[in-house]
């Protein structure tokens, strides 16, 4: 995404735009206003006497609401403008900007305000070449007020813009024919309204909305809770707690509410994932338990809401599946794409048992135990079943839908993600290493709840009897003994498909890993072939595959490696644990801001600075909660019945770091730790 954009956000609703605030179709970003899939402005253009207006300032006050100041003419007469103007604003449930013209000469100014405006309805599927569309536009300049509205079968998108000024209204925009006093300011307010037509022609969202309050919601009281709840973080290294500070207001902005549920939960992150993606969600959670507890219950139950219920070849779906991707725009609703509700995900499924456990183990919340028992039975017999397809006790993937399904259905989802060091591809179904991490630990935890909260010791006791018996084949099949690391993945014929990645941390984070192999994983994790000095890469350099601007193929990213840290410190590597954890906080420290979803594997002596790769997200849920679980790692926060423990590694260099009013069962609790310290951390309850 282009770095000198603009943007407002809340939940899955943004509107991307250019450094003066006007936004234009661009072929590769998504400028413009959308919510729920669609673009509901292609063109928001102001103009002075005909004029464009260039930047002299933005002031971006909260990730919901930034304020453009802009004035004629070019570069050369900016200081000489005898009016300038400032642009604020806000976004909720539609967008909200106030006009404020100002005139700095001693004499009236009579000027034209203009404001073009147009929407072309595209989806976020299309946004490089979206198809042609004919909206009906109705002006009606005695309401002040322009609608566009767009209607195929029983899809239905509508934009109204309204004005409190009084407006000439025209079907490319509305112009304002005003006079300023000397000295003085004129305004108005445009407010926009993204309408979504229900059966009857019903607003689902205003609906919605006033079902949930959601209309009233106060954006900053909202944020100001948001901190509330959250732990406070004190440090003597201020760019810490700036850091961990915008990944919070990330993670506050990036929660949005579908449109079939009543609680929000995370999206994948602006501009391309502005949605649910169950393993993005599932993931942040496990990320944010000791921060923000209050995203997993919404999430896990609205997982469990739309969980798979029958073979169905064009979404992926079969029973027990979690999903991997909620959409509402246009491609989805008449199939032209599978996204609606789409399951191809393989790894959705174990880590949806995983979170609720953990979740438990944190909360103490035995309700939502008992209250998912049945969708989390139900995923683990997903698991064994329909996971299981050649029936070698492997998860393992394989897309039903083959016309435009995902190919890999792992986090690494890219086309060209899953080869081997010489670059070639395994045959389908395909057994990646961190899936049978994943199943493995789901099964042992999914046996704790049965032996603990569902009186079920026989289910349990079968649970784990399987968990055991694709540890000791995992260890066996996959372990490759010249190289000392697991293979990447397992072919149908049970050939390794030898590449070295990233997926070493996954395995030490569910602990599938036999104790004698792990100080070897860790060698190969902080060696120079996989760690760049920013992070750990995807993919090993050295390998013909190899590179460092692809993005599973070498590049780096926070949300692996905040895994890849924490498996480290399962098994006692706590030195390499915070290295890693120093390299992503350098990254984030370097760049400022939110944190980005990736950046290129090149060596940190070569470059200096974190490389960003043009297309990637910024702000994500998974990378923002990426940094907090690193921060929880450094500090080795973990819940022990009643009390939660604090095992700190802080790496050299970041002094004292206190964590404050950690919530759990335990009520409220600190954290603390000083960098090289082995001693540190009280709980208490509350």
């Amino acid at each position: 995404m282009k770095q000198n954009l603009a943007h407002v956000l809340a939940g899955n609703s943004f509107a991307l735009s250019d450094a003066e605030g006007d936004m234009e179709v661009d072929p590769r970003v998504p400028t413009g206003l959308f919510s729920f899939d669609t673009r509901f402005l292609s063109h928001w253009v102001l103009t002075l006497d005909g004029e464009r207006l260039h930047a002299l300032s933005r002031d971006d006050l909260a990730y919901f609401e930034t304020r453009f100041v802009v004035v004629p003419g070019a570069a050369s007469h900016y200081v000489d403008a005898d009016v300038s103007v400032i642009r604020h604003r806000s976004i909720n449930e539609g967008l909200h900007e106030r006009i404020t013209v100002l005139n700095h000469s001693a004499e009236p100014a009579e000027l034209i305000v203009r404001m073009e405006i147009a929407s072309d309805f595209a989806d976020t599927a299309e946004i490089r070449q979206p198809g042609p569309r004919q909206p009906v536009i109705t002006a009606a300049s005695d309401h002040r007020q322009l609608r566009i509205c767009y209607r195929r079968e029983q899809f239905s998108r509508e934009t109204i813009v309204s004005s409190t000024a009084p407006v000439d209204v025209d079907q490319g925009g509305m112009t304002f024919r005003i006079r300023v006093d000397p000295d003085g300011e004129w305004h108005t307010d445009l407010y926009v309204e993204m309408v979504i037509h229900g059966a009857g022609g019903r607003d689902l969202r205003r609906s919605l909305a006033a079902h949930r309050q959601r209309a009233r919601l106060d954006m900053r009281a909202d944020l100001k809770q948001w901190f509330d709840q959250a732990p406070q973080l004190a440090s003597n290294r201020r760019s810490l707690v700036r850091a961990y500070e915008q990944a919070l207001a990330d993670l506050a902005a990036l929660r949005y509410l579908p449109l079939s549920y009543t609680e929000r939960v995370p999206v994948g992150g602006l501009p391309w994932a502005m949605t649910l993606y169950g393993r993005d969600a599932l993931i942040t959670c496990l990320e944010t338990l000791p921060f923000t507890p209050e995203l997993t219950p919404a999430t896990l139950r609205m997982l469990a809401l739309v969980q798979g219920s029958q073979p169905d070849d064009l979404h992926d779906e079969e029973p027990g599946k979690i999903l991997s991707e909620l959409r509402y725009g246009e491609a989805a609703a008449f199939e032209e794409q599978p996204t609606a509700v789409y399951y191809g995900a393989a790894d959705t499924t174990p880590l949806f048992v995983i979170l609720l456990d953990e979740y438990e183990r944190w909360s103490g919340d035995v309700d939502l135990v008992q209250e998912l028992r049945h969708p989390t039975r139900s995923a683990l017999d997903w698991i064994i079943e329909y996971g299981d397809p050649i029936g070698d006790g492997y998860l393992r993937y394989q897309p039903r839908n083959t016309v435009n399904g995902v190919a890999n259905q792992v986090w690494r989802n890219s086309p060209d993600a899953v080869v081997d060091r010489h670059g070639h591809e395994p045959a389908f179904p395909r057994a990646t290493s961190e899936l049978q991490g994943y199943a493995y630990d789901a099964m042992v935890r999914g046996a704790r709840l049965a032996r603990q909260f569902w009186g079920d010791p026989a289910y349990a006791e079968r649970l784990e009897a399987r968990a055991a018996a694709l540890r000791e084949r995992f260890n066996r099949d996959f372990w490759l003994p010249q190289r000392e690391y697991y293979a990447f993945a397992l072919t149908p014929d049970g050939v390794p498909v030898d590449a070295l990645t990233s997926n070493l941390g996954h395995l030490l984070w569910s602990g599938i890993v036999e104790p004698e192999r792990a100080g070897a994983l860790a060698g190969h994790l902080l060696g120079p072939e996989l760690f760049s000095g920013w992070g750990v890469r995807t993919y090993a350099a050295g390998q013909r595959p190899y590179n460092p601007v692809g993005a599973h193929l070498g590049a780096v990213w926070p949300s692996d490696n905040a895994v890849v840290a924490a498996g480290l410190r399962r098994y006692g590597h706590h030195e390499e644990a915070a290295r890693v954890a120093a390299g992503m906080f350098a990254v984030v420290e370097t760049l400022g801001g939110s944190v980005p979803e990736v950046i290129a594997g090149y060596p940190r002596p070569v470059t200096k600075y974190p490389v960003q790769l043009p297309m990637a997200g910024r702000p994500q849920s998974w990378s923002s909660g990426a940094l907090l679980m690193l921060l929880a790692t450094m500090l080795g926060l973990s819940p022990c019945g009643e009390h939660l423990l604090a095992d700190p590694m802080i790496p050299e260099g970041y002094g004292r770091i206190e964590l404050l009013e950690v919530p759990g069962r335990w009520g409220r609790a600190d954290a603390y730790g000083r960098d090289r310290s082995s001693v540190g951390g009280r709980s208490r309850k509350g």
